[in-house]
Order: C-alpha cells, then structure tokens, then sequence
C-alpha cells in the first residue's frame, strides 16, 4: 500500500513491524473527549468544491443541497472515494433523503462504508443546527469518526468540518425529545471541528467518484 500523498508519511503512518516493509498502518492521532482514539479519515480538498457546483442551483433557490460521503478503510485510516448524491426534498434550512434503500441497495453493491455527509446553508451561516445535530448523531453512533460538513457559500467561514463531542455532546443530541427545527440544548460544547488537529486531514491527489442517485441525474 501506498500513501495518497508521499509527504504524509512521516506524520501520519508508522511500518508496520510484522509485515513487508510497503505496508503500513496509519497511527491515530486524535481522540474523543473520553479518550478513545479516532483513526484519521482523508478527505478529497476538491469534493467541496465539486459538491457547491452540483447544488449551485439549489442554493441560488435558496434550497439546501445534501451528499453522503462513503469509502473504504485502509491500514486502520478512512479515506472518503466516493460522493453520493442521495433522492432527496429540500427546504431553505432542511434537506430529508428519500428512497433511503437505493442508497443502502449501492453502498452494499459497492463494498462501501458511510463516513458522514455534506450539507449547504445557502443563506444561514456556517453552524450546526439542532436538526443537523440530530441528524448526525445517527451517523456517529455508527461511527465515532463520521463527520459533518456545512457549506455555508455566501457567508465566512464558508464551510466547516464537525463531529459530536462524547461527552458531552452525543448523550445531549441522544437523549434529547424536543422536536423543533431549531431547538437549543443545555451544553454549550455539543460539537467541535474535526479537521486537523482532529482526525480529519484534507489530503491533496486523493481522487474521488460522484455518484448522483435523484431521478433525471443518473
């Protein structure tokens, strides 16, 4: 196995003593709040961009735009490969996936795992929301290293890489019953950003597939 990018060797991976001396296992270096270490997950520095063009319509109706990152686990690192753009109905501050099982039906065809999602806030600032905290504590229960990224266009900062702080965040979004589109909770550090120094390292030459699922855009 090779590094996507030769200039990350020294930081982030070690040779593995017991294996060929090509092979390497990436070292963590971030963890939750609790202690457990999170394995670094690379992210395409253009899939941010890509996505802006795909929703630019979207955004300019002032309707949010969402995409779901996927890709695969090698040497104890995550690397995002794939942008799926999943059925979906939007509003200026939500956007639901629909046909949840054509995603599933591709992900399982395709070997891949969920790592997280991109969503717009075409006119709100670049936050999560508490509908956006909601909506990733589902993905983080899977996976502690599952991100969230907000892209806020015409706003600064104009996007954001977040995961839920354990604790106390993910026992807040968890145990939370209010229903509200924006609803505030008791603490104050429920998420935190996740890009370096987190787990998240935006790693340039890593290459990336867009797969969009609506009807008429396949």
């Amino acid at each position: 196995f090779q590094s996507p990018d030769p200039s990350l060797d020294a930081q982030f991976f070690t040779p593995s003593p017991d294996l060929h001396s090509q092979d390497y296992t990436f070292k963590s270096s971030a963890y939750l709040e609790n202690g457990t270490a999170l394995r670094t997950l690379f992210l395409p520095p253009t899939l941010r961009s890509q996505f802006l063009s795909i929703a630019a319509a979207n955004t300019r109706a002032n309707l949010e735009t969402c995409g779901i990152l996927c890709g695969t686990l090698i040497s104890n690192a995550l690397f995002v490969s794939k942008l799926i753009i999943p059925e979906q109905e939007s509003t200026s501050d939500t956007c639901e996936t629909l046909n949840e099982s054509a995603l599933f039906d591709y992900c399982d065809s395709e070997d891949l795992m969920v790592l997280g999602w991109i969503h717009t806030h075409p006119s709100q600032t670049c936050f999560m929301s508490s509908r956006d905290l909601h909506t990733h504590c589902g993905y983080q229960v899977m996976m502690p290293e599952s991100i969230a990224i907000v892209c806020a266009p015409s706003k600064q900062p104009s996007w954001g890489i977040f995961r839920l702080t354990d604790p106390p965040g993910m026992k807040s979004v968890l145990n939370c019953t209010q229903t509200g589109l924006f609803h505030p909770h008791v603490e104050n550090n429920i998420y935190t950003d996740a890009l370096r120094p987190g787990h998240v390292c935006e790693a340039e030459g890593l290459a990336f597939e867009i797969v969009d699922l609506r009807p008429g855009h396949q």
